[in-house]
C-alpha cells in the first residue's frame, strides 16, 4: 500500500487491526478523542494527535473511503483526488464524547435545539401523624400546606399581563451561540437566556417574573384502612406548579402512627397480653378477649404455660389492598397473687405437697440442665 511522506497509517493511528469492525474503530477513536482533545489535554502535541485521530476516523468510518484507503493508501486522497477532509456527519454518533469534553451538547452545529423553559414542578412532602384507630379503620383528614402555584395575573408566563417574552438578542432566539475552536464549529448554550431563546424584559409585578407565587392550600385526604407507618400516600399533581407551563409535581404524605396502650402492631398482625390465674391455666378456661372489632371468646386449653401464644383469626389489621385482615395474637401471662388469705394459703400449701416441683416435667428438665452445667 502506498504511503505519503509524513503521514502515519490510519490503522496505526487508531491502534486497531486492519480487519477491525466498525464498533472497534469507534471505540478506538472515542478513547483517543477523550485523551487528546485540546480542551482536556494542554500538553504539547495533544492537539495534533487529536486532529490525526479525527482524520483517520473520518476515513475508516466511511465504508467507501476505507475501501479506497485499503487499496491505494494515502495516495487515494492525494492532490486531485480530494483529501479526506473533515466530515462532521461522520461524528454524529459521538455527541456523548464531546458532551463530556465540552460540557454542552451539539458539536459541529448538528441538530441545534432551543431549550424549553417549561419544567416540571417540584414534589412536596407532608408528615401526617395518625392515631392507632385512624390507621386501623381509615379516616378523612384535612391538611394544610404551602406550595408554589402559577401566577394568575400572568398565567405563569412571568411577563406583565402574560405578554409574550422578548426574543433574546444575544442568540437571535436560537438558544445557542456559536464560536470557532480550531477547525471545529462549536455551539454553546446562550448565557443570556439560558437556552430558552427568549427573555423577560417586562416582568409581572405580582410574581416578579417568576411565574409562580406561594400559597397556603387546604386538601381533604382519604386515609385507607390498614395504612402502615411504612406507607406513603401520593396525590398526583398536588405538588408545586411547573415553570412556564410545565406539569405540576406530586404531593407525598408520609404517615406515622401513634402507639396503642394495649395492642402492639406488626404490619397486619396485632399482639396483646391477657392475664390468667394459675388454676385457669392448669384447668383451662374461656376468656373474653378485646379486639378492634369487638370482644371474642378465646379458649385457653388446660396446661397452658405462661408466654403461650393463642390465635384469633381475622381480628387484626385490614390489608390495604382490601383482601381480608390479619390475625390477633394473644399472649398468656399467668398472674401470681401478691397477697393471699389464710384459707388460700392452706390450699396452696396442700397443693405444694401433692405437686412437688421435681414431678413437673419442665422443672425436671431445668434441674437436669443445671446439673449438667456444674458436672
Amino acid at each position: 500500500m502506498a504511503t505519503m511522506a509524513g503521514k502515519r497509517d490510519y490503522y496505526e493511528v487508531l491502534g486497531v487491526e486492519r480487519g477491525a469492525d466498525e464498533q472497534q474503530i469507534k471505540s478506538a477513536y472515542r478513547r483517543l478523542a477523550m485523551q487528546y482533545h485540546p480542551d482536556r489535554n494542554q500538553a504539547a502535541g495533544a492537539e495534533e494527535r487529536f486532529k490525526e485521530a479525527s482524520e483517520a476516523y473520518s476515513v475508516l468510518c466511511d465504508p467507501q473511503k476505507r475501501s479506497q484507503y485499503d487499496r491505494f493508501g494515502h495516495s487515494a486522497f492525494g492532490a486531485g483526488n480530494g483529501g479526506p477532509g473533515f466530515d462532521p456527519g461522520a461524528f454524529a454518533d459521538f455527541s456523548d464524547i464531546f458532551g463530556d469534553i465540552f460540557g454542552f451538547g451539539d458539536l459541529f452545529g448538528a441538530g441545534a435545539r432551543r431549550r424549553s423553559r417549561a419544567q416540571r414542578g417540584g414534589d412536596l412532602r407532608y408528615d401526617l401523624e395518625l392515631s392507632f384507630e385512624d390507621a386501623i379503620f381509615g379516616a378523612e383528614k384535612t391538611i394544610q400546606f404551602q406550595r408554589r402555584e402559577a401566577c394568575a395575573d400572568c398565567r405563569g408566563r412571568g411577563t406583565r399581563k402574560g405578554a409574550a417574552p422578548a426574543t433574546c438578542t444575544a442568540c437571535g432566539g436560537r438558544g445557542q451561540v456559536r464560536f470557532q475552536q480550531g477547525f471545529f464549529s462549536v455551539a454553546r448554550t446562550c448565557g443570556t437566556c439560558g437556552g430558552a431563546g427568549s427573555v423577560i424584559r417586562d416582568p409581572c409585578p405580582t410574581c416578579h417574573g417568576r411565574g409562580r407565587i406561594q400559597r397556603t392550600v387546604e386538601k381533604q385526604v382519604t386515609i385507607p384502612p390498614g395504612i402502615d407507618g411504612d406507607n406513603q400516600l401520593r396525590l398526583a399533581g398536588e405538588g408545586e406548579a411547573g415553570n412556564q407551563g410545565g406539569p405540576n409535581g406530586d404531593l407525598y404524605i408520609a404517615v406515622s402512627i401513634q402507639p396503642h396502650a394495649f395492642f402492639e402492631r406488626r404490619e397486619t398482625e396485632l399482639y396483646c397480653a391477657i392475664p390468667v390465674s394459675f388454676p385457669q391455666a392448669v384447668l383451662g378456661c374461656t376468656l373474653k378477649v378485646p379486639s378492634p372489632w369487638g370482644e371474642h371468646a378465646l379458649e385457653v386449653p388446660p396446661g397452658t404455660v405462661s408466654g403461650a401464644e393463642l390465635l384469633v383469626r381475622g381480628q387484626g389489621v385490614p390489608r390495604v389492598n382490601g383482601r381480608g385482615r390479619g390475625d390477633l395474637h394473644v399472649v398468656v401471662r399467668i398472674e401470681v397473687p401478691q397477697k393471699v388469705n389464710r384459707e388460700q394459703r392452706q390450699l396452696l400449701e396442700k397443693l405444694a405437697e401433692l405437686m412437688p416441683n421435681e414431678n413437673l416435667p419442665h422443672d425436671r428438665g431445668l434441674f437436669d440442665k443445671v446439673r449438667d452445667f456444674f458436672a
